[in-house]
């Protein structure tokens, strides 16, 4: 590891980096004649950089050398690739999540579920457990919701990607999902990582839209070090000063979490963009960029919805989206994984 110190410490303050190290079982060694810059060589650990970057006498950790953190590429090691049933992420395979912003009613959550899967998509999201800026708005249908989605996914086969709020519903979120989904406002929420840590169920983890990009993935380190290595990380967009679309997407922090971290990287156009007409161009720029995969929010009839209708795309338009994608990545020798034909059942 290398640190930079403050410039011109105290004796005592030098002593006190100095104690860490060794308590640390590392070897420190100064490289230059201000004893600004410090050499640390042993064994590293993940919790190692944070116990430095504590003291107020260090000014940066400049390189972990090797006590990286659980999300950070390693050189020769091949990237992480989570499976959500037959979605594939990263690695070289790329796949799409489409589905409505929240889950209303039976009928037509099962309509919105065989319609992107035969155009492309692998797993279906949608939200039961709705956050919403104000506490009148529409909530979800929660338990309802859940329920819903459990018949959908026997009818069609698609993996279920869902929301959780609260370490209370883990549980019934988790048997009605096949992944959980950590939304933008929860990124924080240390004790809900920790709790879908622990379950080994794949976590879908959104960036908090003023959340900087390491504090994104120190967000998933909470999740990597309960124990689940299956985190993708979501680029959703973050908080702009420009009304004309809901969000800015970081289309420069997609490419650089795919230098950074072994981590699946995955696109949410919808939520960047805010109005369906521009969904599109903002997963080409995604997917260019490295994404892994896309959630995109898909409604025949956008208007009767709840929430967010104006970022819902037509299942046409998915399926133009699809064949940009299928385009896109073979560009770069990556595969769109499709699943084999609906067969939709018969009366019996």
């Amino acid at each position: 590891m290398l640190i930079r110190l403050q410039k011109k410490l105290a004796a005592g303050e030098i002593e006190a980096i100095l104690d860490l190290a060794r308590e640390l079982s590392l070897c420190p060694r100064f490289l230059d004649a201000e004893r600004e810059y410090l050499e640390l060589t042993g064994p590293g650990r993940p919790e190692h950089r944070s116990r430095f970057e504590d003291m107020a006498s260090v000014r940066a950790v400049l390189d972990t050398g090797a006590s990286r953190e659980l999300h950070e590429r390693i050189a020769g090691r091949p990237d992480t690739q989570v499976a959500v049933g037959s979605a594939r992420f990263g690695n070289g395979a790329v796949s799409l999540i489409a589905g409505p912003c929240a889950i209303e009613d039976y009928d037509r959550t099962l309509e919105i579920a065989r319609a992107v899967r035969e155009r492309g998509a692998l797993a279906l999201r949608g939200g039961a457990f709705k956050p919403r800026t104000s506490p009148y708005s529409f909530q979800g249908t929660r338990s309802k919701g859940l329920e819903i989605l459990e018949r959908v996914r026997i009818e069609t086969g698609l993996a279920i990607v869902t929301e959780v709020l609260d370490p209370r519903d883990i549980e019934a979120v988790g048997d009605a999902a096949d992944m959980f989904q950590i939304g933008s406002r929860n990124m924080f929420n240390a004790p809900l990582l920790l709790e879908v840590g622990r379950t080994r169920k794949p976590v879908l983890l959104k960036r908090g839209f003023m959340a900087t990009l390491r504090e994104f993935v120190l967000a998933a380190e909470y999740i990597l070090s309960a124990g689940n290595t299956q985190v993708v990380l979501c680029e959703r967009g973050v908080r702009g000063f420009d009304s004309t679309t809901r969000n800015l997407l970081d289309v420069g922090g997609v490419a650089f979490l795919k230098r950074h971290t072994h981590l699946p990287v995955i696109v949410d156009p919808s939520h960047a963009a805010g109005r369906g007409d521009l969904v599109r161009p903002l997963a080409r720029a995604g997917l260019a960029a490295g994404a892994d995969g896309l959630i995109v929010e898909v409604h025949p009839n956008p208007s009767e919805v709840h929430s967010d209708g104006n970022q819902a795309i037509s299942p046409l338009e998915f399926e133009r989206l699809a064949q940009d994608a299928r385009a896109l990545v073979a560009l770069d020798g990556r595969v769109l994984v499709v699943g084999e034909p609906l067969v939709t059942k018969g009366p019996a």
